[in-house]
């Protein structure tokens, strides 16, 4: 499945999207499409990313009762979509009937990858505001595990853990990884981050990178950086 690059194309509505697309003439990167522009717009701006060429993450993180989550991911398989996700903390049972529901009738599905802990969670906030009192290395291992064990393709987590995950579940088991930053910029709230060189180090396999690229002057020289300094 190869390593690359995602933008966090985290915009509001579709002229803002394809605008910032629209400058990017020579090259085609992988886009992330997360819940206020999909609320905004609907599944047709998926399709419309894809008719220019795009491959999609569709980053609704699923989290409800197997049966619901079954649904919803037959739905989502018909968007074509490459890659979407779910909560992990939802449970195996739960996982398993994502990935039934997201398979096409000819065996084919999107990539599918489950959320360990957010990003922006740490292990202060996680014992007390979530009540799970297990260190966070150990809780994003177990998760990760489990995902494994639910037929699932790899996990969302921290670039920090995407090594450790290699080495408990296998290299063929994707790390998809945000809270990645240039070390000249700013992490925002995101509190576990490293650069795209360094996630290249740690293991990751695909990094997504939002505000670093879509927030600068000349975002496609920012993409480009990304590249070089993760894919290089």
């Amino acid at each position: 499945m190869g390593k690359d690059v995602i933008i966090a194309c985290d915009f509001s509505n579709k002229e803002e999207v394809i605008n910032f697309l629209s400058k990017f003439t020579e090259e085609k990167p992988y886009v992330k499409i997360g819940m206020e522009l999909f609320y905004a717009e609907g599944p047709e701006i998926i399709k419309h990313i894809k008719s220019m060429g795009h491959k999609i993450f569709l980053d609704l993180k699923l989290h409800d009762i197997p049966n619901t989550v079954h649904k919803a991911m037959k739905v989502l398989s018909g968007l074509n979509v490459d890659m979407c996700n779910l909560h992990a903390a939802g449970t195996i049972s739960m996982m398993e009937a994502a990935v039934e529901g997201l398979t096409r009738e000819d065996g084919s599905r999107p990539i599918l990858i489950a959320v360990t802990q957010l990003t922006s969670t740490d292990e202060e906030r996680m014992h007390r505001d979530i009540l799970i009192e297990k260190p966070l290395d150990e809780v994003v291992m177990h998760y990760a595990k489990n995902a494994q064990a639910a037929g699932l393709d790899g996990v969302v987590c921290s670039p920090l853990e995407a090594g450790k995950v290699h080495d408990v579940c296998g290299n063929a088991f994707l790390t998809v990884t945000p809270g990645v930053r240039f070390a000249d910029g700013n992490a925002g709230d995101q509190v576990r981050v490293t650069t795209p060189a360094k996630a290249k180090e740690f293991g990751s396999d695909y990094i997504v990178v939002g505000r670093p690229i879509t927030e600068s002057k000349d975002p496609v020289e920012a993409y480009r950086r990304c590249l070089r300094e993760f894919m290089g």
